[in-house]
């Protein structure tokens, strides 16, 4: 099987504060049928950051067996998260509590993490007051906080001012497999909060978060501009979840070098690719 890594086809790396990902796709861990599938899903996927879930009931199964010793952590850096947080105190509390734990590990995974203040369990969409106040709480205590989003535009910049490392915005709501539902948005967040003319900074990273389905999802995030995107359940609940995470790498690393090629532009109608010198033919109407 050839080498499709994303250094082989010169994409570089991705910084996010302290840290710098070789691939821009970031991995989830839950939801997997088996550890073996997702050792393999994760190894295809080429990612070197996952997402963890800090709280006990999720880290631990019924055995007291920790996920992280099913994790290559030589090669992985944990991305301690929030998941299943309703207040920004709890997020804050589950964010310490995984320092703590990954300090015990010596993993650099205890300076970041993946803020989620959910707003109910229905929607599974972000509170955006309790997580703008658990921002900045997380950020006065040194953490690079990598914030999850609504794809509101006007909340995105707050999170960024608040001093978020990166801003999160979804793509639709967790886990639906809607893929990217306003990309509208996604272009203004990305706008925002990368333009210069607007405040933003070229090097400020964007990740897509949620709700992504299909390779295709993928390539559009990044072809819109997004710095990478962050999927768990698109992999994971795949009928071959292994084949799936080696399409999301592809995908990603498409839409990225896609983005920065230059598409042609749109046109009502046709344009020959071919030149007509030389041809003899008769054209009707003419």
């Amino acid at each position: 099987m050839p080498d499709t890594t994303s250094q082989t086809l010169d994409i570089p790396p991705l910084p996010i504060g302290r840290f710098e990902l070789r691939s821009r796709l970031v991995a989830g861990t839950g939801k997997y049928a088996d550890a073996s599938t997702m050792q393999a899903a994760l190894q295809e996927s080429g990612c070197d950051a996952v997402t963890v879930a800090v709280r006990r009931e999720r880290l631990f199964n019924e055995e007291g067996r920790s996920l992280l010793e099913d994790l290559d952590l030589d090669r992985m850096t944990v991305l301690p998260n929030t998941a299943g947080c309703f207040s920004a105190e709890d997020a804050v509390r589950v964010s310490r509590l995984g320092r703590e734990l990954l300090d015990q590990l010596d993993n650099p995974g205890k300076d970041w993490v993946k803020l989620e203040v959910l707003g109910d369990r229905t929607t599974l969409l972000p509170d955006p007051v309790g997580t703008l106040e658990a921002c900045r709480e997380l950020v006065a205590d040194g953490f690079d906080v990598l914030c999850y989003s609504s794809d509101d535009p006007i909340m995105a910049a707050r999170l960024r001012d608040a001093g978020a490392t990166s801003v999160m915005p979804a793509g639709s709501p967790i886990g639906s497999g809607r893929g990217i539902a306003n990309p509208a948005a996604i272009r203004i967040i990305l706008e925002l909060l990368k333009d210069p003319a607007h405040g933003g900074s070229p090097d400020y990273p964007v990740i897509v978060d949620a709700g992504v389905g299909t390779p295709s999802d993928v390539t559009l995030a990044m072809e819109l501009g997004a710095d990478g995107v962050l999927l768990n359940t698109g992999i994971a609940h795949a009928a071959d979840p292994v084949s799936m995470a080696r399409a999301m790498r592809l995908a990603c690393d498409a839409g990225w070098l896609g983005c920065r090629s230059g598409r042609i532009p749109k046109r009502l109608y046709a344009t020959a690719s071919s030149p007509w010198d030389g041809v003899i033919s008769h054209i009707p109407g003419e």
